[in-house]
């Protein structure tokens, strides 16, 4: 743990932005935005300096999310606090989600500073997933989806207590140098390049994606004009619809110039079979309907207030994904060296 004295003083011409998760996909895509608009990135880590030769124009400090004077010491001077912390894989939501989001309002509270942070479907039932809205009923069906919006719920409240907050919804994550999500550990198999396409849809099921450098962008320019918003904002992104569950396997035959990659349907039975002895595939198997039901959030409010939504044209999005995690071999022009695994998986503040 560092002391007070250890906080670096930053220039009073750069905004200060503390980053929760700086080593995961979308924390470390938004930290990478906010610099480049001129922010000060801090970043807080259980062990910074490990992490200052990957990213050496950060400044990183020790701490861990759940130690609620950590995350007030690190959010010293800050004018953003950037939550895009999560628990370990899918493990212990119940115990910790709701302490990091307390301790992240505490320190923004104390800092006089806004949340930035990215939402997640689980708040939603199929109920409204035809078009789904910011506004939209939040009936959750599961355990996870109730905490999100126990979450929104103490988000919301801190901003009737005067924090500026802003929360953006997208769909499934890929991305470079992002290995936990659905695309980099079950659509495509990491460092090597692709022998199948594994698909978790249902057959015919659309499905949302977001290219992670497009939602950081899409924060960043909502943080630029926060001071047009009301205090608690949401705001859905369109990101890239998958309308029949097959768009996103052609943009990887065609990037991959391999028109005859199969695609192999996921494992789910095989789950249901090993989830009373491994607790992840449980907690997989509960998003399952994300899945089964078509779910497509409409953009307008974002449109409307941004005047487009950044979109990387797909095969792009998905070209420079494979390469990150080292799935294009040298006949296509991709890296061939794994992507970085997401601390998420190794239980830092991540």
């Amino acid at each position: 743990m560092r002391n007070d004295s250890q906080i670096h003083a930053t220039s009073p011409a750069a905004p200060l932005a503390l980053v929760l998760g700086a080593t995961g996909g979308i924390g470390g895509a938004v930290a990478a935005k906010l610099a480049g608009r001129g922010y000060a990135v801090r970043a807080m880590h259980r062990d910074a300096s490990s992490q200052r030769a990957k990213s050496p124009d950060w400044e990183w400090v020790e701490g861990d999310a759940m130690n609620r004077e950590d995350v007030v010491r690190a959010a010293r001077g800050a004018q953003l606090i950037v939550h895009a912390v999560n628990p370990p894989g899918y493990r212990n939501w119940g115990k910790l989600v709701l302490p990091m989001i307390d301790n992240t309002i505490a320190a923004a509270q104390a800092a006089g500073a806004g949340i930035l942070m990215p939402g997640t479907i689980y708040n939603y039932a199929p109920d409204v997933f035809a078009n789904l809205a910011e506004d939209s009923p939040q009936n959750p069906l599961t355990a996870k989806g109730r905490i999100r919006v126990a979450l929104e719920q103490r988000l919301q409240a801190a901003a009737g207590r005067g924090t500026q907050v802003i929360l953006v919804r997208a769909g499934d994550f890929f991305g470079p140098g992002a290995g936990n999500n659905w695309f980099a550990q079950a659509v495509v198999k990491p460092g090597a390049p692709l022998a199948a396409i594994t698909n978790p849809a249902e057959r015919g099921v659309g499905h949302q994606w977001a290219y992670l450098p497009d939602v950081a962008e899409t924060m960043v320019r909502l943080v630029v004009r926060a001071d047009e918003l009301p205090a608690f904002s949401r705001f859905h992104m369109r990101g890239f619809w998958d309308e029949d569950g097959l768009q996103l396997g052609n943009a990887i035959r065609r990037v991959t110039g391999r028109p005859d990659l199969p695609t192999k349907r996921f494992p789910w039975l095989l789950l249901r079979l090993a989830s009373p002895f491994v607790p992840v595939f449980r907690e997989l198997l509960e998003m399952r309907y994300l899945w089964k039901t078509p779910l497509r959030m409409d953009n307008a409010r974002l449109v409307e207030f941004l005047g487009e939504e950044p979109a990387t044209p797909i095969d792009e999005a998905v070209r420079v994904t494979l390469a990150s995690l080292g799935c294009l071999g040298p006949a296509t022009g991709g890296a061939t060296t794994r992507a970085p695994a997401d601390d998420r998986r190794k239980g830092v503040a991540a």
